[in-house]
């Protein structure tokens, strides 16, 4: 077993001189702390993993605004304009 490049031997004694500073008692605690620590971190490690893929994923923004539209759903002014007559009536005209 080899967990961070630590074996077996070498985490016996971290445990054994972890034992003799914290003792019996407190021990178990700071146990249970240090798996939710490590959980939350590895909670948030794959949330923002997966963050990254989604934005990796969806298409650019500024591509598909700077891309001119097709006639079908271009702008309706450009088919057809108003104008204001002198009268103050409203005038339409269709082009092409």
């Amino acid at each position: 077993m080899n967990v961070f490049g630590i074996g077996l031997p070498e985490m016996a004694v971290i445990g054994a001189v972890a034992l003799l500073v914290f003792g019996p008692k407190r021990l178990p605690e700071l146990g249970r702390t240090l798996g939710r620590t490590l959980k939350g971190f590895q909670s948030a490690s794959k949330e923002f993993e997966r963050e990254i893929n989604k934005a990796m994923a969806e298409p650019e923004l500024s591509e598909s605004a700077a891309a001119p539209l097709p006639p079908s759903q271009a702008d309706v002014r450009a088919s057809s304009q108003q104008a204001v007559s002198d009268d103050q009536s409203v005038q339409t005209t269709t082009e092409g």
